[in-house]
């Protein structure tokens, strides 16, 4: 009978067979490594040598580059006019509470997280007077910010609705076609873009849903459409809401920038609460890297609005099956500071403060941007740049283009022409708007 050893048996009957050979060997120093010879050969030797993220690369490439005149505007997190991050006022007085609270421990949470920030998250993108909350129709689930939370939305779709596959938008953000492939999903496109007017192409939109079959899920952003900053109207948003609801599609919102867009929380929940409060259902991805700073923190959550109070509690004992062998549980302390801003009076009205100061200097960067291209005479029309919403704007500049300013002027973006406005400042808007007239003007 064959004896099955461990691998550490069989490395010691290796080595001890190696040894006896050694001890006949005319080469008496020779030593036997048991460690070299493991690590000879990898089980991920065939593995290639992976790509950087697009959008994280761009950081990766730029804190190599030692010019002094280097400008990062490829990943979407706010600086000040110094070009330093920054940490809102609200958030360290939230923090401050939290320490001097002394019957908090670092127990686990449920699966689901704190339910003070679930309540309070949903009331903030719902809007308190939501019927869906007042029915009790709306369960919430906190997860690892805004990707997690559509992680966790489309595992849950691929186990429990029918039409498996979800219509994005072309262009979106690059992260979520691998999110819901990985989640289960077949992923399909409708068009949003326009190229050639640097804005929606509704019309084109519309066609592509009408088009779909019924019953899909639909991607939509909630504001701040990234990358290309470009937003339907309130009109047009009820046009895409009459189509998908007339195909009993489902549409599934990710609330990145709220507050952060216009500065008005109420508007930036627009889309949202259009869709909540006409009886259907929904699911709403919510975020607090950007509008609270919490970009490290991995604060978010997973809204989903149902047709009745005993399907949302359904939902809710089904989402848990998702995360629990995910995760398991999601961490205390930034939820925590969500829910001590959102949940104080006083830190929340600090916080919408601070939060309409962020977005009124974003604004005043596309303002200053267009203005410095326009003073240059730079070809083109850039209205666009002021016409779009939100931390990022779409270009319009070519893959050459972006290239030839990386190396010129050591401007970095991410290939497609999208900016980060948040990292731009007074002082570094005129070498951007000479980098883009170059890059124009050069026809590269």
């Amino acid at each position: 009978m064959e004896t099955n050893y461990g691998p550490s048996r069989r490395l010691q009957t290796l080595a001890s067979h190696l040894r006896s050979d050694s001890s006949s060997s005319t080469s008496p120093n020779v030593l036997f490594s048991p460690t070299a010879a493991l690590q000879s050969s990898s089980a991920f030797q065939h593995l290639q040598q992976a790509p950087d993220d697009p959008i994280l690369g761009v950081t990766i490439a730029y804190n190599k580059d030692q010019s002094p005149l280097k400008l990062n505007l490829g990943v979407g997190a706010y600086r000040t006019e110094e070009g330093k991050p920054y940490v809102l006022k609200v958030v360290r007085e939230a923090e401050q509470r939290l320490i001097r609270d002394g019957s908090r421990n670092k127990e686990y949470l449920s699966i689901t997280g704190i339910p003070a920030f679930n309540k309070l998250s949903a009331k903030l993108i719902l809007g308190e007077d939501s019927p869906a909350i007042h029915e009790k129709r709306v369960c919430t689930a906190q997860c690892l910010s805004g990707t997690g939370s559509l992680r966790v939305g489309a595992e849950f779709l691929a186990k429990h609705y029918p039409q498996k596959v979800i219509y994005i938008p072309t262009p979106t953000w690059g992260n979520h076609p691998k999110v819901f492939t990985l989640g289960g999903l077949q992923v399909k496109s409708y068009r949003y873009y326009d190229p050639k007017t640097r804005g929606l192409d509704y019309e084109g939109l519309l066609d592509d849903l009408r088009a779909a079959p019924s019953d899909a899920v639909v991607l939509l952003h909630a504001c701040a459409h990234n990358p290309t900053g470009v937003d339907p109207t309130r009109e047009q948003w009820e046009g895409i809401r009459q189509i998908i609801r007339s195909k009993n599609m489902l549409p599934f919102f990710d609330s990145a920038y709220q507050g952060f867009a216009s500065g008005s929380l109420d508007e930036d929940a627009h889309a949202v609460r259009l869709f909540a409060a006409d009886g259907g259902e929904c699911l709403i991805a919510q975020s607090y890297a950007k509008n609270m700073g919490l970009y490290g923190e991995r604060v978010g959550a997973l809204s989903i609005v149902c047709a009745s109070e005993s399907v949302a509690t359904r939902v809710d004992s089904q989402l848990k099956l998702v995360i629990r062998p995910m995760y398991s549980n999601p961490p205390i302390h930034g939820a925590a500071i969500v829910a001590t801003v959102l949940g104080d009076r006083g830190l929340y009205q600090e916080w919408t403060v601070e939060l309409k100061a962020m977005a009124d200097r974003i604004i005043r960067m596309r303002h200053l941007l267009y203005e410095a291209l326009r003073a240059r005479g730079t070809p083109g029309n850039w209205e666009h740049i002021i016409k779009q919403i939100g931390m990022f704007t779409f270009t319009g500049l070519t893959k050459e283009q972006v290239n030839f300013m990386t190396k010129e002027y050591h401007v970095y973006m991410t290939s497609d022409g999208r900016i980060s406005m948040a990292g731009l400042s007074s002082r570094t808007v005129p070498h951007l708007a000479n980098a883009i007239h170059a890059a124009v003007t050069k026809r590269v």
